[in-house]
C-alpha cells in the first residue's frame, strides 16, 4: 500500500478553486468593483479639486485684482433689464428718453503701449486728461473705467484704435432732446439711471415699472408755451438787468400746468457741470413773500363773507401807524377809498383796514381755503413750505393783507388766482395731463357770484390801474401786480432788491389761463423812468407771453367790449 503523501496549502487551494468554480466567478467580481470604486474617487477628487482652485482664483479676482465699480454680469443685467420709459408733453413730443450707449474700460495688464493708447483715447475723448489716462493704464490693474455713455461715433473711433484690452460694456444713457428748457421740471437722473431730481426722482418707480411695457409718461406741459414762456423771460431778465426769473402757465379751469420755467437753468445731460443756484426751482421750491398780489385773496375774502362790498369806503387819508412800525401807500391817494379802488390803486393801507373789519379768523380760514397754508400738492420733490407767524397778531393780520409778513411759493399763488376767477373752484395744481372725461374735482373757496366780482376787479386793474401795460385788445386780459423788497441775511428787508411778479388771466370774460410773471431784483432803466416796480418790468413781461401763447392756446380774440357792472362803475372814479 503506497504512503500517502502531504500536500501544501497552495496545492490545497488550487483543488479548491478547481473543485468550486463559482466561488472563483464571485471573487473576480469583487476585484473588479473594488478597482471601479477606486477609479470613481479618483476622478471625483480631481473634479472636486479643480472647481474649488476655480473659486478661489474667481475670489482673490474679485477681491484683489478688481476695482469696486468694475461691471460684473450682475451689475450690467440690474442696470439694463428695465428701460426706463420715456417723458412726453402733452401733445407727445418727446422731453425725456433713453438710448442704448457703451462705457469704456480698460484691462491695463494688456496694454502693450499705455503712450500711444492714451494719447489714441484722449484724441477721441477730448475732455479726458492725456497725463490721468497715461497713469491708470500703467497700473497693472485689470480694470480701469475711462469713460461711460460714449456716443456710437465715439464708440466706432475708440474701435478703430486696434487696442483689444479696450473694450465696452453696454448701459443705457439718460437723454434730454429739449436741452435746458424744462430741466426743472424734468430733473435729470445719476450715472445708473435712477432719478434724483424733479420728475425723473417723483415717478422713478412708474417709469422703471416693467408692467407698464415701456409706455410714456405724459405731462400736462405744452413745449410751445414753454419754448415762448422761457423766451420772454431771458429778454426780461436781460432787458432790467435782473438776477433770475421764474414763470407759471396754468389751466385755470383744470389745474394743469402748461409751461414752468425758472431761471437761470442747466442742462439735464450735463448735470454734474450745472452751478448750484441753477438748480434751484423758483416755481415751487422758493417760498417769497408775494407782495401786493396778495391783496387778491384779501378781496376775495372781504367780498364773500360780506364784511365789505365793491362801493364800501375805507380811510386811507394817513399811514397806518402801529408802534414803530407804519403803513404806507407807494402811491398815496390820501383820500378815503372804495374797495374797488384798494385794489386798482393797491393801496395798503386800505388792505389793512379792510382785513381789519374781516378778522383774524376770517383772514386765517380763506388763506387755508386758497391752498397758501400748506404746500403745493404738485407732482415734485421741490416743494417749499409757506411761512407764516407762529402766532397770528393784528400787526400780522394787516401786513399779510398786502403781502408781507408771510411766505409762499409762485405755484401757490397761481392756483389761489386760478381758484379767485374760475367760479370759486381750487383745483390742485399738477404737472400730469389730465383725462377731459374724468374732470377732477376741485374745493369750493368762494362763491361764484364773488368769483365773478373779482373777474371785474382784476380786469380793472389792467384798464385803470397798476397793470395798464399788459392791456392787449382782443384778450381782455386781467392781473394784480406785486412788488416785494427782498429780506435780507440780517433778518430786515434790503431796499431797493425786489421780487416783482405780475399774476394774470386771460380772457377776463371767460378765465382759461392763469399767467404768472416774476423777476428777481430787475433795475430801472431809462424806459422805465427810474422805477423798477411791478407795473414797470414783470406786467410787460406777462403781455408779450400772452401774446405769443394765446394762439397756440386756441384763445381767438374777442373784440366784445367789457361788459362792467354798473355797481363797479359807482365804485371806482374815473
Amino acid at each position: 500500500m503506497a504512503a500517502r503523501t502531504k500536500k501544501s496549502p497552495m496545492e490545497l487551494g488550487a483543488r479548491t478553486l478547481r473543485s468550486d468554480p463559482r466561488d472563483a466567478a464571485m471573487d473576480a467580481l469583487t476585484r473588479h468593483a473594488i478597482e471601479s470604486g477606486r477609479n470613481r474617487l479618483v476622478v471625483a477628487i480631481t473634479l472636486f479639486s479643480l472647481c474649488f482652485l476655480t473659486l478661489v482664483g474667481r475670489l482673490v479676482d474679485l477681491s484683489l485684482m478688481r476695482q469696486a465699480e468694475e461691471p460684473t454680469a450682475m451689475h450690467t443685467s440690474a442696470t439694463t433689464a428695465v428701460t426706463r420709459a420715456d417723458i412726453v408733453d402733452r401733445s407727445g413730443q418727446l422731453l425725456a428718453t433713453t438710448l442704448d450707449t457703451g462705457s469704456l474700460y480698460a484691462d491695463t495688464r494688456e496694454i502693450t503701449d499705455p503712450e500711444n493708447t492714451a494719447a489714441g483715447i484722449v484724441n477721441v475723448l477730448s475732455d479726458l486728461d492725456y497725463d490721468d489716462v497715461l497713469r491708470q493704464l500703467k497700473s497693472g490693474r485689470s480694470f480701469y473705467w475711462i469713460k461711460r455713455n460714449l456716443t456710437p461715433r465715439q464708440q466706432q473711433q475708440i474701435t478703430e484704435l486696434g487696442v483689444p484690452a479696450l473694450r465696452f460694456v453696454p448701459e443705457d444713457r439718460r437723454v434730454y432732446p429739449q436741452g435746458p428748457l424744462l430741466s426743472h421740471v424734468l430733473g435729470f437722473v445719476d450715472s445708473d439711471n435712477k432719478g434724483i431730481a424733479g420728475i425723473e426722482r417723483r415717478f422713478n418707480g412708474l417709469l422703471t415699472d416693467p408692467a407698464r411695457h415701456g409706455r410714456p409718461l405724459q405731462l400736462s406741459i405744452d413745449v410751445r408755451v414753454q419754448h415762448t414762456l422761457r423766451d420772454e423771460l431771458q429778454r426780461g431778465i436781460a432787458e432790467f438787468s435782473a438776477v433770475g426769473g421764474m414763470g407759471i402757465v396754468l389751466d385755470a379751469r383744470t389745474g394743469e400746468v402748461v409751461a414752468m420755467a425758472s431761471l437761470p437753468d442747466f442742462d439735464p445731460n450735463e448735470p454734474g457741470a450745472a452751478e448750484p443756484e441753477t438748480l434751484f426751482n423758483r416755481a415751487t421750491l422758493g417760498a417769497y413773500e408775494p407782495g401786493s398780489t396778495f391783496k387778491t385773496f384779501n378781496t376775495a375774502m372781504a367780498l364773500d363773507t360780506g364784511t365789505a362790498r365793491v362801493f364800501d369806503r375805507f380811510d386811507a387819508t394817513h399811514p397806518i401807524q402801529i408802534g414803530r412800525f407804519s403803513i404806507k401807500d407807494h402811491e398815496p391817494k390820501s383820500r378815503w377809498l372804495t374797495v374797488a379802488e384798494i385794489i386798482a390803486y393797491s393801496s395798503n393801507i386800505g388792505s389793512a383796514r379792510i382785513a381789519l373789519a374781516a378778522g383774524l379768523d376770517r383772514q386765517q380760514d380763506y388763506l387755508s381755503r386758497f391752498g397758501l397754508l400748506d404746500k403745493s400738492p404738485i407732482e415734485l420733490p421741490e416743494v417749499g413750505e409757506p411761512q407764516y407767524p407762529g402766532t397770528w397778531r393784528e400787526i400780522n393780520l394787516m401786513t399779510i393783507a398786502f403781502g408781507h409778513g408771510i411766505a409762499v411759493t409762485p405755484i401757490q399763488i397761481a392756483s389761489g388766482i386760478a381758484a379767485a376767477v374760475n367760479g370759486g373752484n381750487l383745483m390742485p395744481a399738477t404737472l400730469i395731463k389730465r383725462d377731459p372725461l374724468q374732470p377732477v374735482a376741485g374745493q369750493r373757496v368762494i362763491s361764484a357770484e364773488t368769483s365773478a366780482t373779482m373777474r371785474q376787479l382784476l380786469r380793472l386793474i389792467v384798464t385803470d390801474g397798476t397793470g395798464r401795460k399788459a392791456d392787449l385788445v382782443g384778450y381782455q386780459v386781467g392781473g394784480k401786480t406785486g412788488t416785494a423788497e427782498k429780506i435780507g441775511g440780517g433778518g430786515g428787508y434790503r431796499r431797493k432788491a425786489n421780487l416783482t411778479s405780475f399774476a394774470s388771466v386771460f380772457p377776463m370774460s371767460d378765465p382759461r389761463y392763469v399767467v404768472l410773471c416774476m423777476l428777481d431784483e430787475p433795475k430801472a432803466t431809462k424806459k422805465t423812468f427810474g422805477w423798477a416796480t411791478a407795473g414797470w418790468n414783470a406786467v410787460p413781461v406777462a403781455r408779450h407771453v400772452i401774446e405769443r401763447i394765446a394762439p397756440m392756446l386756441n384763445v381767438a380774440p374777442n373784440d366784445t367790449p367789457d361788459q362792467r357792472d354798473p355797481a363797479l362803475l359807482v365804485a371806482f372814479k374815473q
